[in-house]
């Protein structure tokens, strides 16, 4: 595969990346040279400073798999057309996190003391020691807004500084909050009893320009406010006005709305305002963190592991997806056979899914297999690529209905599930025996041992690994019907991993599922046909 480095990336991480794929480092490409380039690429990494619009994902034709962002943020990325294409997009949200903390309490403390100010006079011939007086942090309240990852950190740090913390975020567990010693409470109280506030949520439309002249006017007179989150969660203009109406005190900002800022913006140039280049994740540890953390997350994602940074799909934890891997195989697969058995002409448009297992339905994440259910459905029968990220939206798109239902079992909830069942409703079958005497379409499996097999076909019990390809027939129950077309396989070089025949009762129908490596011509599977105490068949590719 080939990944397309849009902006500079840790050497650490450009290692990894070649160990697996070809890297085209291309620094500061126009969004035009960008969408000419994507239609190569399988993989594109970009930091803040790449816009990844629509546009970049229909000039990719399909081929983009995966968006890897070089840190935390998203808003550079067009998230709805990602997943509309099947692209994942993953970011790095772990290794910035202290960085970024680290460089809001520098802010902090450089502006709550002057710093930059007092040293740009020193530098300047002058000694202004009553000019330079500061304000002490230690009983002041801080108000954090949006406590995750980088907010609950400052908070950490903030309560070491002797500082009482307070926190605004509609998300935050509370016992979360609690441990650290901050007091989860609401965005108006928050801004209306802080000293000073840091601001760290993301840039979203609840988010944009969140302080603005009527959040300013509920402040307390003298605030300080530090934001090292985005730019556009302020209102710029808004802020120079409540600086110049001496309602905010100061001001320590490290990002902007447009960046870089233009040279003459009144904010930048205001004297109580100390600001930064974007710098909250610039250290030397995060830099190599990050890039190792993004390369890892793509490399995974182009190896179609599951990123467990995924941010427009569903987030399933780590430990969940080393769990579900073979039940991830096995609803793929069992999607995949059902789908072959609809018989031409009637579309699928309802699809039930049962999971049997013993485990509390909260103890079991079904969204991926729900998602692995609807690839197996949809590809065989379209162009689509299928996800986790866009499997929900295109089987909408394409009125595909599917209900899930557990069955509750009594025995020790070790492994997470027993067996799936796919049942498709209001079709015809081209294989009869696979519908049940409700008239769905039905098949069954478990995972044994690690490996996916179909254990039910219809109403027909069968044991069969669901690796290579599968022919399914129905016969009259007699002696020799093994032999009979195992001997046609062999004649054709075509080589059998698996027979199993479920019966009704001895002597009259059973169903024989074989398990095949290679794809038999079409004049082998005519003369499996052809023999006489056949009923039906039919060949289906997995």
């Amino acid at each position: 595969p080939t990944v397309l480095v849009a902006e500079k990336l840790g050497e650490a991480g450009l290692t990894l990346l070649q160990e697996f794929a070809n890297v085209d480092c291309s620094y500061n490409l126009s969004p035009e040279e960008l969408c000419t380039k994507i239609s190569l690429c399988d993989a594109l990494i970009v930091r803040s400073g790449t816009k990844v619009n629509r546009e970049v994902f229909e000039s990719s034709g399909g081929r983009l798999k995966v968006v890897g962002r070089a840190g935390v943020g998203i808003d550079n990325v067009d998230l709805s057309a990602a997943t509309e294409h099947g692209c994942l997009v993953v970011n790095a949200p772990t290794a910035n996190t202290v960085a970024a903390a680290e460089h809001g309490i520098a802010l902090l403390a450089a502006m709550a003391r002057n710093v930059a100010q007092a040293d740009a006079s020193v530098k300047a011939g002058k000694w202004q020691r009553n000019k330079y007086v500061g304000v002490s942090l230690v009983g002041k309240t801080l108000a954090v807004l949006g406590f995750g990852k980088v907010g609950s950190e400052v908070a950490r740090r903030a309560k070491g500084l002797g500082m009482h913390v307070i926190a605004h975020d509609p998300y935050a567990p509370a016992d979360r909050a609690r441990a650290i010693g901050v007091e989860l409470v609401s965005f108006d109280e928050a801004i209306a009893t802080a000293d000073f506030i840091s601001l760290h949520m993301p840039l979203t439309p609840a988010t944009n320009k969140m302080l603005n002249d009527e959040t300013f006017a509920k402040m307390k007179k003298g605030v300080r406010i530090v934001n090292v989150a985005r730019g556009g969660v302020i209102d710029e203009e808004a802020l120079v006005r409540a600086l110049d109406a001496g309602i905010v005190a100061q001001a320590a900002l490290d990002v902007f709305s447009e960046e870089p800022p233009k040279q003459d913006s009144k904010l930048v140039q205001h004297e109580r305002v100390t600001v930064t280049p974007h710098l909250g994740a610039s250290t030397m540890e995060a830099q190599e963190g990050v890039a190792i953390e993004i390369a890892e997350a793509v490399v995974g994602a182009l190896k179609g592991e599951l990123a467990a940074t995924a941010v427009n799909a569903p987030m399933v934890p780590a430990e969940v997806l080393t769990e579900l891997k073979p039940y991830v195989e096995l609803a793929e697969k069992l999607g995949r056979l059902a789908v072959q058995l609809v018989a031409g002409g009637s579309g699928v448009k309802t699809v039930k899914v049962s999971y049997a297992s013993s485990r509390a339905p909260d103890d079991l994440d079904t969204r991926l297999l729900r998602a692995m259910i609807t690839k197996g459905i949809i590809e065989p029968i379209s162009d689509v690529f299928v996800n986790l990220v866009n499997a929900d939206y295109t089987a909408k798109q394409r009125g595909l209905r599917i209900t899930e239902e557990r069955i509750l079992l009594d025995g020790s909830p070790e492994s997470p599930l027993e067996s799936i069942q796919v049942q498709i409703a209001n079709v015809e079958s081209k294989f009869a025996s696979a519908m049940s005497e409700s008239g769905e379409i039905k098949v069954e499996g478990r995972v044994k041992d690690g490996i996916p097999h179909l254990t039910k076909v219809g109403s027909f019990e069968v044991d069969v690994s669901l690796e290579g390809s599968i022919i399914l027939c129905r016969q009259v129950d007699q002696p020799g019907m093994i032999g009979t077309v195992g001997s046609i396989l062999g004649e054709e070089n075509v080589n059998v991993s698996f027979m199993s025949v479920g019966r009704v009762a001895p002597r009259k129908h059973a169903v024989m599922a074989i398990g095949v490596d290679d794809q038999p011509s079409k004049e082998t599977l005519k003369r499996i046909g052809e023999v006489p105490a056949i009923e039906e068949f039919v060949f289906l590719k997995l």
